[in-house]
Order: structure tokens, then sequence, then C-alpha cells
């Protein structure tokens, strides 16, 4: 028996990337996930191809805090409960500072910052009540080091790191928190950069170039940070390929 069946799992961001893989991988292992993505059609494929037994979906986006709660509620509606929160939606729009470009800059702080403090905020006391919970943030190595052009972004995961800690010391013996740091691999992230400037940098980088390993290196990270026994917890995990040096 898998140390996570039946275990109730949300993730965001599951329409595409570390979210899908790990909503296959966990139904694989007999956990039961609740998806949310702004994309609804790819979530009802999704969760069509898991089986609707073992996968439910609510279309979300992570910026607004009542579909995060709604997407919640759904969880614990139709299974009872919510064991663990993948926190993993995220944007990537790498541009330089000169290039100004604020409203991306507001759509990085609105997902990466507040999408993830919406979607703890949405279980954290029901996890409470309970008496045990999981909660696993996706950061980036971007919130270890920065590259130029990842200013923001970098800031964001940052921001992601240091909100992981708090919540560790202050959930200390009641839940499981961990924040996983990818590097380069194959997502959809690279996708919402739109600077050009920053595309003719990257493409000019031969160590930019590729770099990128399958997702579902992160979705075994993400699965081994499930398989924790209660008690103890995998705090930090950070993944890079073994070709990126930065």
């Amino acid at each position: 028996m898998s140390c996570i069946e039946g275990k109730v799992i949300l993730i965001t961001g599951a329409s595409s990337g570390f979210g899908m893989v790990t909503a296959k991988q966990c139904v694989e292992h007999g956990a039961k996930v609740v998806l949310g993505a702004r994309r609804e059609d790819r979530l009802s494929d999704l969760c069509n191809e898991l089986g609707n037994e073992n996968a439910i979906f609510k279309a979300t986006d992570v910026t607004n805090k009542q579909q995060v709660n709604d997407l919640a509620n759904f969880g614990i509606d139709t299974f009872g409960k919510i064991d663990s929160l993948v926190n993993n939606a995220g944007i990537m729009p790498l541009s330089f500072i000169e290039q100004g470009r604020t409203d991306e800059w507001d759509s990085m702080i609105d997902v990466n910052i507040k999408g993830v403090l919406y979607a703890i905020d949405a279980v954290y006391n029901h996890m409470i009540e309970r008496g045990n919970g999981q909660i696993i943030n996706i950061s980036s190595v971007a919130g270890k080091r920065l590259i130029p052009g990842s200013a923001v972004y970098s800031g964001t995961k940052f921001a992601v790191g240091a909100i992981s800690e708090g919540l560790r010391i202050e959930s200390a013996g009641k839940l499981q928190v961990t924040c996983i740091f990818p590097g380069a691999f194959e997502t959809e992230l690279g996708t919402t950069i739109k600077d050009t400037s920053m595309l003719e940098y990257l493409a000019s980088e031969a160590k930019y170039v590729n770099l990128a390993q399958p997702a579902e290196r992160i979705a075994e990270a993400i699965l081994y940070a499930l398989k924790q026994k209660p008690g103890v917890a995998a705090n930090e995990i950070v993944l890079r390929p073994t070709a990126q040096d930065f």
C-alpha cells in the first residue's frame, strides 16, 4: 500500500507542467486529487483521463481569493477532507527592469505571492482543526539566486521561500511544510516571457540552452515530500539538472 493512498491532495496550476504530472502520479499511488487552474478544458480532459472518482476540478484563478476558497470547499464537500496542498500555480514573464513592464510585475506578485497565500489560507484552518495537514509550496532556484532579467520573478520566489519558513515556524508540531526549488525543467513557464530583449538575451547565452529536464523529476520530488510520515517533513528540496550551473 502506498503511504499516500487515500489522501486528498489539492493542486493549483494543474492544467500543465508540474501540476498536471503530479496529479497523474498522485492518482497512480491511490490518492484523490482536487485540481484548480484557469484552463477548464484541460482540467476536464485530465479528470476524464484520471477517472472522475479519483479527480475533480474547478476552474480557478488563484488571484481571486473567493475562487480559491471555492476550490478548497469543493474538495472538502466532495471527498470530506483535504490532506495536502501543492501550491504550484505560477508565472515567469522575465524582463529587464529598464523595460518597465509593470503590468507583468503586478501579475507575478498577484499569482506567485498572493496566489500562494490565498491557497494556504483556504486550507489552513481545516488542517489545523483536523490536527494534521501538509503544505508544499513550489518556489524556484530563482528564489535562491538571480540572473539578469529575473529581479521581480526572483523577488516573488524568494517570498515563497520566506512564506514557507514562516508557515513552518508558526505551525510547528501541526503541519508538514515543504518548499521545493526547481531549476530548469519542462513546463510552459517560458511561454510567459514577452520581453523581446529578454528572449534575445536568453537565446544568446549558451548556458541557458537545452538545459530542461522532464517535469516528472519535480513531480517525483513532490511525491517524496507527500510520502513523509506525520511528525517529519522535508522542509526544502532544491532540484536542478546536472548541466545547470546557476
